[in-house]
């Protein structure tokens, strides 16, 4: 299942963002890692249905998740490939 079909194009450009801001928050150590996804969700619970437009309706909030759900994936893919067996 390809999790970015489901994302709109427009909510697209939010990924790479919270990706950002997880790797500055994650930089600074003032908030653990656990709590990061969390951060993640609230910001984009805001930011999103605002870039996809119409606002805050109940399928833009499903965006908002969907778009830090990519982003948490995409980040845990990342950390996972990194790790040597």
């Amino acid at each position: 299942m390809d999790i970015l079909s489901y994302i709109l194009e427009e909510g697209l450009i939010v990924i790479p963002a919270l990706y950002i801001l997880a790797e500055i928050i994650k930089g600074t150590g003032v908030v653990k890692n656990k709590w990061i996804p969390v951060i993640l969700l609230g910001v984009s619970l805001v930011l999103t249905p605002l870039i996809v437009t119409g606002g805050y309706t109940a399928d833009n909030i499903v965006q908002a998740i969907l778009v830090a759900g990519a982003t948490v994936f995409s980040n845990e893919l990342i950390t996972q490939s990194r790790k040597e067996e």
